[in-house]
């Protein structure tokens, strides 16, 4: 029996559910939000589509006791991002919602995997750990897996290819500072700066400007309809379904880093292989010393930030 507790349940948290219903993630899948009347109503409507669906989930709202057997609890509560407002400026704002709901999930005996959706989510997961105590391998943040996922998409836009076989990462904060290495990207097998030689059709100045798309992708979503759910929610269904299904997969989750590319104790996106025992090991790409630069100046960016935390 695979289990799933939600905590959450806005636009961010319900995609995901809704995703974990229509791809048959887990057997169990539980609800929970500060507003009980509200999870209980959004369990009652997942509930009603079951008859549409392949899967025999069970889905119901409860409390953080549920969380004693989970396989992963997920948390995309805090208050949502404002338009014009940067996911740092989110940070004190969820700091204190997330002290009402980690504790009270590690006190029901869980011991499953943490996975945080929670804007400004390198610094969430980083207070998710350190709240909880878990090893640093047990605590994830969706990182960049969105943003990766935008990059690709963009990517097989512009070469006409299909994004499964646009190879390359995002890295760095889910954020302002997050960035394209671009010498780790390939199309298939050939590096991309050997594609643009190749073809002068293609231009750097180009996928400069699609990186930047990516960066300010979430502003201009939130500026047209408010706030971005559908795109997170599936790339938190990802993540879990690479935990439940042990699968070793590489996704640009924000784990803590534990010495790679000389950093200690930070969060940030950066590709990991994720299995049944969460972010099990990162993956330190080569990077060239412009792109380290700008890695080690975001991690130092959300180090300093956190470092002025009162817990």
């Amino acid at each position: 029996m695979k289990k799933i507790v939600l905590v959450g349940t806005g636009m961010v948290g319900m995609s995901f559910a809704y995703a974990a219903l229509n791809q048959n993630l887990c057997d169990e899948l539980v609800l929970c939000d500060i507003n009980e009347k509200r999870a209980k109503g959004e369990a009652q409507d997942l509930n009603h589509g079951l008859a549409f669906s392949k899967t025999s989930m069970k889905i119901y709202a409860g409390n953080y006791s549920d969380c004693k057997d989970a396989d992963i609890v997920v948390i995309s509560a805090g208050v949502g991002q404002k338009p014009g407002e940067t996911r740092l400026q989110l940070l004190q704002r969820n700091l204190e919602i997330f002290k009402t709901i980690v504790n009270p999930i590690v006190d029901s005996g869980f011991g499953g995997i943490f996975i945080v959706a929670t804007n400004p989510v390198d610094i969430m997961a980083r207070i998710t750990r350190k709240l909880s105590g878990f090893p640093n391998n047990k605590v994830i943040g969706t990182g960049t897996t969105l943003d990766s996922a935008r990059m690709r998409y963009l990517m097989g836009e512009y070469f006409r290819i299909d994004p499964r076989n646009i190879h390359g990462y995002v890295i760095g904060e889910h954020g302002d500072s997050e960035f394209v290495p671009w010498s780790q990207v390939t199309i298939g097998p050939k590096p991309i700066r050997d594609e643009l030689m190749d073809n002068p059709e293609f231009k750097m100045a180009d996928l400069e400007k699609i990186e930047e798309n990516v960066r300010h992708a979430a502003y201009e979503i939130i500026e047209a309809k408010g706030a971005t759910y559908y795109g997170i929610g599936m790339a938190i269904c990802r993540v879990a379904r690479a935990i439940l299904q042990d699968e070793n997969s590489i996704l640009t989750v924000s784990a803590r880093m534990c010495g790679a590319y000389g950093l200690e104790k930070v969060y940030a996106g950066n590709p990991c292989v994720v299995n049944k025992d969460g972010a099990c090991r990162q993956i330190e790409l080569t990077l060239m010393n412009n792109e380290m630069k700008k890695f080690k100046e975001s991690c130092h960016m959300l180090d300093e930030t956190f470092s002025g935390l009162e817990f």
